[in-house]
């Protein structure tokens, strides 16, 4: 008895682990917030908090290496936006695949 209770213990403990690191965004996912984060900032966009909570909440476990790679697709896509000839592009991207990041909707945001 305490040996099926040990081992159900332990699937319980495994699924769990599974279901927590599914929900956690990929480092590719991660990176693609911080552009989205960029477009925003670039086309002006002032109510991003939902998309900054994502970015706070993920950021806090990424490698250095990782969080420094953020900060230079965030810069880039800022500059991409702050150019007037792609603006439509990325207003579409934002509400597309970026929205799609912050809903959780990991199949719709690798669509772009």
């Amino acid at each position: 008895m305490k040996v099926a209770v040990i081992v159900l213990a332990t699937l319980s403990l495994a699924a769990a682990d599974g279901a927590m690191a599914s929900s956690r965004l990929s480092d590719v996912d991660y990176l693609k917030a911080n552009r989205c984060r960029g477009i925003a900032a670039g086309l002006g966009v002032s109510d991003t908090a939902s998309l900054d909570a994502l970015l706070k909440t993920e950021g806090r476990t990424r490698p250095e290496l990782i969080v420094e790679r953020a900060q230079d697709e965030f810069a880039r896509a800022k500059r991409e936006a702050s150019k007037g000839d792609s603006k439509d592009r990325l207003s579409a991207e934002l509400n597309g695949p970026c929205m799609a990041l912050v809903s959780g909707d990991k199949d719709a945001a690798s669509a772009r």
